[in-house]
């Protein structure tokens, strides 16, 4: 099911065109006071060429600063001057920080024109990756892709490494939104001694989150809170409200993935705070979604529901079409769950009708995936079926692997519960096939495991153990206990009847410890188990 997480930051350009900033610097608020009462005064006497000199530093300083309705009223106010590539360009990035993600393409496509008509290479680059990060936000991944690379050859061709840092930056953003982690989190680590050499440290803390992001997809959790400390106290050295709140977000979403729901909520509500400071809509309404996560997992639905409730009107008064899908397709999950399937189909949907409107073919899929759920948990696995291969060749168009994996699984499922186990095992190793093209070890443990269930089902112990026992090594690394403890459960009732006792008991010692640790729903299982399998070593010795 998607979520709006918040989970990835475009980097972006401090000064779009190559113009000389004048004034100079602007760094202290009073300083920016002054500067902004000069604009002011610049655009009533008509003198265009001091309120353009004044906007672009003006307005650099206040996205620092999470300022976004300043920022657009400074540009809206130098515009009523005469058309400006960078006061478009800087109205442009203001109403995307916002969640204005259409608008904001239709106002850098114009400043995009201005640009290449001034012979602005560098401004141009930037613009392009504006326009890349609004087609992200709208879900046309390969049109921001093309965006990026036409932009990478310009900063690469002026020899801008600032601008190449915040373009691979933004590849990688791309990537990971396509599933593709490995190659996402090569260009992250491309940009960060880039931006790191330049002094940039909005650029750096940016690409760390980023880094941290990958680690979270990828379970590594530990690893993803210790990116994420490090963006978190750049954002809040350098006052970026706006950055802090997004950083603030993606921790919660650990802690909620670690168990933690309590202090993921304490996270969001910081975050919270910060997002609506900022008059960020659009960031509001992902925290308030990621809240009714947090109550989802405490198993509070109604609280989850009321939530994910309250962020579906920002959403569309903002206009964040695709985001506003993401919201129906939560809220539907909350009816799938309650059994309400016909609330929940109208729920997808709504959602699906969105998604086909905007052009999101990647949350197109997932939501024909969801909507194949709803008819599996019904029984009807023909509906199903046909909607799972509905969303299969979309997964496959868009390069979305994981998701391509996910519907696999589902396949997968499908077939195993209809008494099918080839064709179940079939699509299960594609999805892992899959799965480790995109470094989604998580995602692989989960199917090998599946594997080695079906296989066990068909008498194929030996084959079943060889499945467990890599699932379990890739839970180990990552560091998902309570997955470890399931798999170490397992794979002591699969050595049993291979009659490999000392192993098995092995494994059910570390089950047990395990589940002690995180309060397994299994433990009574467990423990019973053990109890039995030390009494037959008894009776042997």
């Amino acid at each position: 099911m998607p979520v709006l997480t918040d989970g990835t930051d475009a980097a972006a350009y401090g000064t779009p065109a190559g113009q000389e900033e004048q004034p100079a610097r602007i760094r202290s608020t009073a300083t920016a006071a002054h500067w902004a009462e000069v604009h002011r005064l610049a655009v009533a006497g008509r003198e265009r060429v001091i309120a353009k000199a004044v906007c672009a530093p003006l307005a650099k300083l206040w996205l620092g600063r999470s300022r976004f309705a300043d920022v657009a009223a400074l540009a809206r106010a130098t515009l009523t001057l005469g058309p400006d590539g960078p006061s478009l360009y800087y109205l442009g990035w203001a109403l995307s920080s916002t969640g204005r993600s259409r608008q904001a393409l239709d106002i850098n496509h114009q400043a995009l024109a201005l640009m290449q008509e001034d012979g602005d290479q560098v401004g141009e680059a930037a613009t392009l990756n504006n326009i890349g990060s609004a087609y992200t936000d709208l879900g046309a991944p390969q049109q921001a892709l093309a965006c990026y690379k036409r932009a990478l050859l310009l900063v690469r061709a002026v020899g801008s490494r600032a601008g190449e840092a915040t373009t691979l930056s933004n590849i990688g953003l791309v990537y990971d939104q396509l599933g593709d982690r490995r190659r996402a989190l090569a260009h992250y680590k491309q940009a960060l001694p880039i931006f790191q050499e330049h002094g940039d440290r909005a650029g750096e803390a940016a690409t760390l989150n980023n880094i941290g992001d990958i680690h979270k997809e990828l379970g590594d959790r530990q690893q993803a809170l210790a990116y994420y400390h490090q963006a978190l106290l750049i954002r809040r050295d350098i006052g970026n409200r706006a950055g802090e709140a997004t950083t603030l977000n993606n921790m919660g979403l650990v802690y909620n993935s670690l168990g933690d729901p309590q202090q993921a909520l304490a996270y969001f509500r910081l975050s919270l705070d910060l997002m609506r400071e900022v008059g960020d809509l659009a960031g509001e309404a992902t925290t308030l979604n990621n809240i009714g996560l947090a109550h989802h997992g405490l198993g509070e639905r109604p609280d989850a529901l009321a939530y994910y409730q309250r962020a579906l009107p920002l959403l569309q008064e903002v206009g964040d079409r695709s985001g506003e899908a993401a919201a129906l397709n939560n809220i539907g999950g909350i009816h799938d769950g309650l059994g309400d399937w016909a609330q929940a189909l109208t729920c997808y949907e709504r959602a699906l009708t969105v998604l086909r409107e905007v052009g999101h073919r990647a949350r197109e899929a997932t939501t024909l995936n969801n909507i194949g759920c709803v008819y599996r948990h019904q029984g009807d696995r023909e509906q199903a079926l046909a909607c799972f291969q509905q969303a299969l060749p979309i997964r496959r168009e868009v390069g979305d692997r994981a998701g391509e994996a996910a519907t696999l699984n589902e396949i997968g499922d499908l077939y195993a519960e209809a008494g099918d186990p080839q064709q179940a095992l079939r699509h299960y190793q594609q999805a892992v096939t899959a799965l480790r093209q995109v470094g989604h070890r998580a995602g692989e443990a989960a199917t090998l495991r599946d594997i080695s269930l079906i296989r066990f089902g068909e008498g194929d112990a030996d084959g079943a153990v060889r499945a467990m026992t890599q699932a379990l090594g890739i839970l180990r690394a990552i560091g998902d206990r309570g997955s470890e403890a399931t798999a170490c459960f397992n794979l002591a009732v699969m050595l049993m009847r291979i009659a490999r006792v000392d192993d098995a008991l092995i494994h059910l010692r570390r089950a047990v410890k395990l589940a002690e640790q995180g309060m397994h729903p299994e433990i009574g299982r467990m423990r019973a188990f053990l109890s039995q399998l030390q009494q037959v070593m008894k009776e042997r010795r």
